[in-house]
């Protein structure tokens, strides 16, 4: 019954301020439920089993009056009314209330995640990377359907609209990593859409973001490698310095990301070769064309390119 109280996506295993505050609100909900749930179930058996009474027409609706007042509109008004005024105050930290001192962009896609830090205009994918104790609004949106932005230990669930923008604040406590999933179905590879959120002391956290905006002049790929990127891949990705494609995710720091795929592979060598070759195979209908007409050689020597790609 408890499986779900631990673990990386666990709601109940909370980081932050807001998440425990969330938390907390489900335990006493579920306490709550639980608590209705015996006292009905006590009052249906002692119903069952008890034995049969006559009352005077007069006292029997009395009876009923009271248990329809006091049971079907008192009790629920008061209960509902106090676990709503308790969520709503337990909701306020995910509000953007004030100006916080880190704010980014992230966008939706079928199925990855576009992570953009307006400070030096830093853009990665599928990664979300946080600095302990500092709040951080975070603007998302979507570029296609509907998804949804949620990292359950640290709090707020918040829909990816088409073509509007809504804000939640997230504050990590404690340096740790988490995993955020879209929450909302959007298409055959929902599940595949998974977020690797890593909070940084705040000093590491400037020095990973630093990185990124002074990083060094990117060289193209050398060879057949360079022209099978310049021909294919960079239409649709984003080197710094070498391509400007929008359509998929950015590749600048390609080989400082933990997973490939939102979270589909691991980003190892073989991993990322495998990538190359089998990515429809591993991760049907992606926005990526099958790579089986380039002789193995050549996508060797553009995956060795790619293991390169980190400030």
């Amino acid at each position: 019954m408890l499986a779900g109280c631990q673990g990386p996506q666990s709601a109940l295993d909370p980081a932050s301020a807001t998440a425990r505050e969330l938390a907390r609100l489900w335990w006493v909900m579920s306490s709550v439920a639980g608590l209705v749930l015996l006292l009905v179930s006590v009052l249906w058996l002692y119903a069952l089993f008890r034995a049969p009474r006559q009352y005077p027409q007069p006292q029997a609706r009395r009876i009923q009056r009271r248990l329809l007042i006091g049971g079907g509109l008192l009790l629920p008004t008061l209960s509902v009314s106090a676990l709503l005024f308790y969520g709503v105050n337990a909701a306020r930290g995910m509000l953007p209330l004030g100006e916080a001192p880190l704010r980014l962009e992230i966008t939706g896609h079928q199925w990855w995640w576009e992570v953009r830090y307006p400070q030096g205009d830093v853009v990665t994918a599928n990664q979300l990377i946080l600095p302990v104790g500092v709040p951080v609004d975070i603007e998302v949106s979507s570029a296609d359907v509907i998804h949804a932005f949620w990292v359950p230990r640290l709090g707020g669930k918040l829909d990816m609209t088409p073509g509007r923008r809504h804000r939640v604040r997230l504050q990590a406590d404690r340096e740790g990593v988490f995993r955020g999933q879209c929450a909302e179905f959007c298409g055959t590879q929902h599940a595949h859409m998974i977020l690797h959120v890593e909070a940084l002391p705040p000093e590491r956290f400037d020095v990973w973001l630093q990185a990124r905006t002074q990083r060094a002049a990117i060289a193209p790929a050398p060879g057949a490698a360079g022209e099978l990127f310049a021909s294919r891949c960079a239409l649709c990705h984003r080197v710094a310095g070498v391509s400007d494609g929008r359509r998929g995710p950015d590749l600048t720091d390609l080989a400082s990301r933990p997973t490939l795929g939102a979270g589909v592979i691991a980003n190892d060598a073989a991993g990322l070769r495998r990538w190359l070759r089998e990515h429809q195979r591993l991760k049907p209908g992606n926005g990526m064309p099958n790579h089986d007409d380039v002789d193995d050689t050549t996508l060797d020597a553009l995956a060795a390119w790619l293991e390169g790609l980190a400030p």
